[in-house]
């Protein structure tokens, strides 16, 4: 269970010298606990019939590391200017002429879904 990670200009990778950077913040936090405790509320509703594998107290309480992050998304900033962003709105590169970005990496934040369906809707241009 996870919820989406908002959209944060601070949040980035950064290639210094020969070496990627992550740069990330968890936030959003608010939300994926009001989910956790809606959770945990339905399936305390129906201990009568539930068999638990663990105890309450730590389900779905983990955060994946950033390593284990498998859907990099947001990696590209677009935009309509090109001194801060990298695709225009269309996704298609400031600087190489007839270059459309299709994948994750041009979305505004990481859903809380895994996004391989909808990067296979992105419409070729």
């Amino acid at each position: 269970m996870q919820t989406e990670d908002l959209p944060d200009p601070n949040n980035c990778v950064r290639v210094v010298g020969d070496k990627i950077h992550l740069d990330y913040t968890i936030n959003n936090t608010e939300a994926a606990e009001r989910l956790v405790h809606r959770w945990t509320s339905v399936l305390k509703s129906i201990e009568g019939t539930a068999k638990h594998v663990i105890p309450f107290s730590l389900y779905c309480r983990n955060t994946i590391p950033l390593q284990a992050v498998a859907h990099q998304c947001g990696t590209c900033r677009f935009g309509s200017d090109p001194k801060t962003s990298v695709l225009d709105l269309d996704c298609r590169s400031h600087d190489v002429d007839n270059l459309y970005v299709v994948d994750g990496s041009f979305f505004p934040s990481n859903s809380g879904v895994n996004p391989t369906l909808t990067i296979m809707a992105m419409p070729c241009v």
